[in-house]
Parts: C-alpha cells; structure tokens; sequence
C-alpha cells in the first residue's frame, strides 16, 4: 500500500502551515526557569504560561511531522508510523486551530485541549517501536540499530522531544492543582533523593529480570541518601530503570550459561559542584552514565519521551 504523503492526504493550506512552522526554531525551558515561573501561580502567570504554549507547541509538533514524513529505509511508509505522524498532525491542527489566548476563560479552555493531545499521544512510543521492528524484519533480524545510524539518530531525537512537550503541558496542567504535594512545583519536586529513586527504580528493574530470565544480578547503589537536588522524579525513575534494566539484561546473557556466578551491577550517585551523575557499572566497566545538569526541555540535547 502506498504511503499517504501529507500532500496527498491534507489541505495545500495544512502543509504549508506545517512547513512553515517546522522552519521555526524551538525555544528552551530551564527546569529552574519552570521552578521560578511556577512556584507563584496566578491567574497572570497561567494565562502567559499558556500564550508562550499556544505558540511552541505547534513548532515542536511540526518538527516531528517532517522528520516522521522523510524518514530512510522507508520507515515513513510503516502503517505504524504513519499512525503516529497523523497523531502530531491531529495535535497540530487543534492547537493552530484554537484561537488567540486573551483571558483566563480561554486559559482554561486551552489546558482542557492540551490535556486531550497529552492523552492522544500516550501509545507514541510502543506504537514507534512496532515500526521499527517491522523494518528490522524487512531489512533481515541480524541488523540492529548500530548499523542503521540514520535510524538511530531519528530515534534520539524523536524520543528526546517527547519528554519536553509532555514536560510542558504536564507542567502547565499541574499548576492548576489548588492543593499541590509539600516540596512540588507543579511536577517538580524540590527535594528529589537520587539514591532512594534509584532504589526504588533498580526494584522494578530486577522484578523485570526476573519475569524475564528467572534470575537478577545483584545491584549495589553508592551515593548518600540525604542528598537532594530538585528535579522531576519520574523522569529520574524513568533514567535509572532503562540505565539498570539494560545492564542487568546484559550481565544475565553473558553468564546465563556459565558456571561464574555473575556479579553484581553497581550504581554511583556523584554530586559534583555543579552537575549531578548516576554510572551504572557492571564488570567493572562504566556501562552508562546519565549526568543530570543543564537540563533543557527542548532543546536537541535533552532527554526525552514524547
């Protein structure tokens, strides 16, 4: 089946728009900037909260149509794919077509949609991941994404925008709670300990071991658990459990058939002067660091999920 090219499928007046739009720049979020701008939440502050989003969001959903339409290997033409290029371009349309942001009605009215797009794109990244495995069976089981580097590079990109547009409307919509937890700013806590998220993140990881291979190295975690910095907690759960999930999974295949008893993973929470680390490290060897400064929501080096 042909793929439906957005030229072929929407109005001249829709592309052009979506072009237009994708030609513009994204403009970055600081967490403190969130953390400043949210711990006063008036009606002033919601209203130019959800102005600066009325015009942002669009741009950064117009991005991700044109890299979904223009992908190699034929990725673009994946049904899966294609699904999830129609959701941004669902979610485009409704923000463009809502009108100028003027008072806290149109504020309320306008938090109420952006809830709606959160909502419609929960199923993004299965849905993706459907696609991808569908072009490896196309391209032959033994190719992975190390060899696919377009692909790959796609992938950072795609998945680092996500948790910048979820991380705005999330913020956005949390500051209307009229009674937010102690120690939170909208989704920001204030005092996140690193060692007892990645407790409970490294948890989860081995329970997720040991559906899977019936077995779970150790994990050791190094780090002092008064130490606190503010950041988001789930995202930081999200980051230690894929970080931990994949060195456990790597550490059970290499000794799954060995008489060795395998040893364990450790987990090192640093806090320097100015950044925050978390390394992973099994046999010995750094497997992956995350470090936790200069966090930017939308810009090309973040961390991402939408």
């Amino acid at each position: 089946m042909a793929a439906r090219r957005l030229k072929e499928s929407l109005s001249r007046h829709l592309v052009q728009d979506i072009y237009r739009c994708s030609q513009k720049k994204q403009t970055g979020v600081s967490l403190k900037y969130m953390m400043n701008f949210g711990s006063f939440p008036t009606k002033k502050n919601l209203l130019m909260s959800a102005q600066f989003l009325h015009k942002e969001l669009p741009v950064r959903l117009a991005h991700r149509v044109i890299e979904l339409e223009n992908l190699p290997y034929g990725l673009s033409e994946k049904s899966n794919v294609l699904k999830v290029r129609d959701w941004y371009v669902d979610s485009f349309r409704d923000l463009r077509s809502f009108p100028e942001i003027v008072d806290n009605e149109d504020e309320l009215k306008f938090t109420d949609l952006i809830q709606k797009v959160k909502i419609r794109h929960n199923d993004v990244m299965p849905t993706m991941a459907v696609g991808i495995q569908e072009l490896k069976q196309d391209l032959g089981q033994k190719v992975g994404l190390n060899e696919l580097p377009e692909i790959h590079q796609f992938l950072d990109r795609f998945y680092m925008s996500r948790i910048g547009i979820r991380m705005l409307i999330g913020q956005h919509v949390a500051l209307h709670q009229p009674d937010p937890p102690p120690g939170f700013i909208g989704l920001i806590s204030t005092r996140v300990s690193p060692v007892d998220v990645a407790k409970n993140a490294i948890e989860d990881a081995r329970s997720l071991c040991m559906r899977t291979y019936g077995d779970s190295p150790e994990v050791h975690v190094y780090g002092d658990p008064n130490f606190t910095f503010a950041y988001v907690p789930t995202h930081l759960h999200q980051m230690v459990f894929e970080l931990v999930k994949n060195s456990l999974r790597a550490v059970e295949e290499r000794y799954e058939n060995s008489d060795q008893e395998s040893p364990p993973v450790r987990v090192v929470v640093a806090d320097g002067i100015e950044d925050v680390t978390i390394k992973v490290i099994k046999d010995g060897y750094v497997n992956t660091s995350k470090n936790l400064q200069h966090e930017v929501y939308g810009m090309s080096n973040t961390f991402s999920f939408f």
